[in-house]
């Protein structure tokens, strides 16, 4: 008998309270991520002990025919207990503490329930996948079985009502893990549902082991594994999130820093780049770099240009930080062309250092990917920066720009 599918719904469940560990170190005294990790950490042994293997293991170690099927119950109850406290945490409210200890004295009783009808039971031929329908009509166990079954059915159920109601009220990545969450655990409730039905076909002289040996052990490794996908979701999802918008923010400044690449290469104002760094180290460094470049071209920016093309801009498109972004632009490339035809000994660059322009009216780091969209996309940047270069005069002072 092949167990290998309990052992991945196990590793699968392991993998996601390995990845939760770290949080549970920092945040030890967090009663809902020791929840969530007693949750994971739980169902995986739930997997682990109902393997076949394990099983005949555990029989042969403890010298008794079926000791592994308290022990796999036992496991069950724990993390239907585990679930309904990791609900009561989701819930909140003043009787959270309270609420959570009486589940647990519940599902506590239960365990003891199970152990006592196993010893007051006699289970002598050993079964490893279906011992719920073989022994459907032994005293005892019989007891042992709906024990455990209904104790499952009632926390699985709980956490599926409760996580869909919640999903409703709440949007984005905690969404996705509170429906994901939800079907897993509605997964759940196929598993007991089967191994119930099973129980009652065998009471009325039916065989349905198929449901236990086939069906419940598939609802339960696809409710393991969207479990672990609805507990991950919203700590990964934001993540992901934040990385895709910083490598999108990146490559969009790109024109920009395209744009002042002779200035950087020439007065060495950029720094080295990262390697092997993560996209928001490498977005510092090239938002570092267009600063240190417009920091350099200060004496250059040219105010009437930047109102004249401003104001051009709005009456074509009406959209006050589009206009500003195109001005930005045209400015910045005529800059650029000015300080290069300046030379090594700045000629042209008007009273240069005196503008305080740039240091009161810097972009901010939303502005300045509008004004790299604006270099990439706005027809009149190039033509504008060009004319306004071609005349290579100095800046006075009073024309650069202060607003």
């Amino acid at each position: 008998m092949n167990g290998a599918p309990h052992y991945v719904s196990a590793a699968v469940l392991w993998l996601g309270l390995l990845v939760r560990a770290p949080d549970l170190l920092r945040h030890r005294h967090d009663p809902y991520l020791r929840s969530i990790c007693a949750v994971l950490g739980l169902a995986g042994l739930c997997f682990l002990l109902g393997a076949p293997p394990t099983v005949g293991a555990v029989n042969r170690l403890g010298g008794t025919p079926n000791l592994a099927a308290p022990l796999t119950y036992a496991a069950i109850t724990g993390y239907s207990a585990a679930s309904q406290v990791l609900i009561v945490h989701w819930r909140g409210g003043p009787r959270v503490r309270r609420t959570a200890r009486r589940w647990i004295l519940a599902y506590t009783l239960v365990v003891l329930g199970i152990v006592t009808m196993f010893v007051l039971g006699d289970a002598p031929v050993e079964r490893r996948t279906d011992l719920d329908t073989y022994y459907a009509n032994t005293p005892y166990l019989r007891e042992m079985i709906l024990l455990y079954l209904l104790g499952h059915l009632a926390a699985v159920g709980v956490t599926t009502v409760s996580a869909l109601r919640w999903a409703r009220e709440v949007r984005g990545w905690l969404r996705a893990g509170l429906v994901t969450l939800g079907l897993g655990s509605l997964c759940g409730a196929v598993y007991s549902l089967s191994r119930l039905a099973a129980v009652a076909a065998r009471w009325t002289g039916h065989d349905w082991s198929a449901l236990v040996t086939e069906a419940s052990p598939a609802a339960a490794g696809l409710g393991a594994v969207m479990m672990v996908v609805g507990v991950l979701v919203p700590l990964a999802g934001p993540r992901l999130t934040d990385w895709r918008r910083t490598r999108r923010t990146y490559a969009r400044l790109e024109p920009l820093e395209r744009e002042l690449d002779g200035v950087l290469t020439r007065h060495a104002l950029r720094l080295p780049p990262p390697c092997w760094a993560r996209p928001a180290t490498r977005l510092v460094w090239r938002r570092t770099s267009i600063h240190n470049a417009l920091t350099h071209l200060d004496a250059y920016l040219d105010r009437g240009l930047y109102d004249v093309t401003r104001r051009a801009a709005l009456r074509r498109t009406g959209d006050a930080e589009r206009a500003a972004a195109t001005a930005w632009a045209t400015v910045i490339a005529a800059a650029v062309r000015r300080e290069a035809h300046a030379g090594p000994d700045g000629g042209g660059a008007g009273t240069r250092g005196e503008s305080d322009w740039l240091l009161e009216r810097a972009p901010d780091p939303a502005a300045l990917v509008r004004i790299a969209d604006a270099l990439a996309g706005e027809p009149l940047v190039r033509a504008a920066a060009t004319e306004a270069a071609v005349a290579a005069e100095p800046v006075p002072a009073e024309r650069r720009p202060t607003a």
